[in-house]
C-alpha cells in the first residue's frame, strides 16, 4: 500500500515537472522571438527615390543605397527609415576628405529620413523624433564596392 502511494506521488510530481519544462520552453521561445525582431530597424516601407547622376550609374548608387539599407535594418533598433536617396554629384566634393581619409578614391553620399520611437534608439537619437537629411557617407575605390564609413548632419 505505502509503495503504491509512493507511486502515485512521484507521477504527480512528474507531471508538475513536465508542465514546468513544457511552460520554459515557450517562455524561452517568446523571448528569442521578441528579441531576434528588436534587433534592428524597420526598413520595410522605405521609399527609395531616385536621382539622377553624371558620376554614379543608377546600378551603383543603389548598391550603396542596399549597404545603408541593410546597416538600418541591423543596427538600428527603435529607428524607421522612411526614404533614402542620393545627395547628388554637388556633394561630392565637400565629401572628397572622406574618400582620402579612408583610402579611396570616390565617394558618395546618401541622404535619408528616419523616425525614432520613444527608445531613443541606441540613446544617442533624440526620443520620438524625426531626422531629416540625415547623411550616409560610403567610399570604394574605382569600379569597387562600396564601404560605409560614416553618418551624421
Amino acid at each position: 500500500m505505502r509503495l503504491q502511494k509512493v507511486i502515485e506521488v512521484w507521477k504527480e510530481v512528474h507531471k508538475e515537472i513536465t508542465k514546468m519544462k513544457s511552460a520554459t520552453m515557450i517562455l524561452i521561445v517568446v523571448a528569442m522571438s521578441l528579441f531576434l525582431c528588436a534587433c534592428g530597424g524597420n526598413v520595410k516601407n522605405v521609399k527609395i527615390i531616385e536621382k539622377e547622376s553624371e558620376k554614379y550609374s543608377s546600378e551603383e548608387i543603389n548598391s550603396a543605397i542596399e549597404i545603408i539599407i541593410k546597416e538600418f535594418k541591423e543596427n538600428w533598433k527603435g529607428c524607421k527609415l522612411n526614404k533614402i536617396c542620393y545627395a547628388g554629384d554637388e556633394s561630392l566634393d565637400a565629401y572628397q576628405d572622406w574618400a582620402d581619409r579612408n583610402n579611396a578614391d570616390e565617394v558618395i553620399v546618401l541622404l535619408s529620413s528616419f523616425d525614432v520611437d520613444s527608445s531613443g534608439g541606441d540613446g544617442s537619437l533624440g526620443a520620438n523624433s524625426t531626422y531629416d537629411d540625415w547623411n550616409w557617407i560610403l567610399v570604394r575605390n574605382k569600379g569597387g564596392k562600396w564601404k560605409y564609413v560614416d553618418h551624421g548632419y
